[in-house]
């Protein structure tokens, strides 16, 4: 039976109850093997359509602020509510604000690659997010603040790259950026190797010699090549000769 939420909660509690009234038990099980680094007792198990449209009732709540600035947060599924609320919010220095005081507490991939606000990458905001992502793809913020694991501002600051910057505003210059990246994290090199495997798809005359002369770290090197040969984007020529660049 779906609880209803009681007046007088704090727009947290009524969140909560808005996330486990949507939970879905079966999900919560299968999910949760897919993102090892959340505890699973933090995992409500709520999908995510339903995420999106719980973040929708929210985000206009007269004191959404209360639970933007209440970090970290207590479940799993709070975290994606909270991505999609950023996700919407449509005026550039309010968003970046946002994402910079957000960012320290994403602690898995999946609330990290579901955080995608459109206005960061609009076209005449793009030259003011660059600023924003030379600092992140070094694990730093431009406010200063540090967070105790930096993987996910760097995926994020590549994630941001990957989405924004492959096409019109490309510039060569991001594929020495990304390709100097160096960390132990699966979740930074599976972005790095991402990245790479986007931009072979996209901008490949540029890309291509960052794999023939072997510029990232073998296992990126070859999960670049694995996604790009996955892709529909890359040509069957372009996916032959990548397959003989296999380390």
């Amino acid at each position: 039976m779906k609880r209803t939420p009681a007046k007088g909660l704090s727009v947290e509690s009524r969140i909560q109850e808005a996330l486990f009234n949507a939970q879905d038990l079966k999900f919560k099980a299968f999910h949760s093997r897919l993102i090892p680094t959340v505890p699973a007792d933090t995992v409500i198990g709520v999908r995510t359509p339903e995420l999106k449209l719980i973040a929708k009732n929210f985000s206009a709540d007269p004191n959404i602020d209360k639970f933007l600035d209440k970090l970290p947060h207590k479940y799993y599924d709070e975290n994606q509510v909270h991505s999609f609320i950023l996700s919407g919010i449509k005026d550039f220095d309010e968003c970046i604000a946002q994402v910079e005081k957000f960012l320290p507490y994403v602690d898995n991939w999946a609330t990290c690659d579901q955080l995608r606000p459109k206005v960061l990458g609009k076209k005449e905001n793009r030259k003011k997010l660059l600023e924003f992502i030379k600092f992140w793809i070094r694990g730093r913020l431009v406010s200063g603040e540090q967070a105790e694991d930096d993987t996910y501002i760097v995926r994020f600051g590549v994630e941001m790259l990957m989405s924004w910057f492959l096409d019109d505003d490309f510039d060569p210059v991001f594929l020495r950026w990304v390709a100097a990246i160096r960390r132990n994290s699966y979740y930074v090199k599976m972005m790095v190797a991402w990245y790479f495997a986007t931009a072979l798809a996209k901008q490949y005359d540029a890309t291509i010699p960052y794999i023939q002369e072997h510029k990232l770290e073998p296992w990126t090197h070859n999960k670049a090549i694995q996604k790009a040969c996955e892709s529909f984007r890359v040509t069957p020529k372009h996916k032959e000769s990548l397959r003989k660049l296999r380390l």
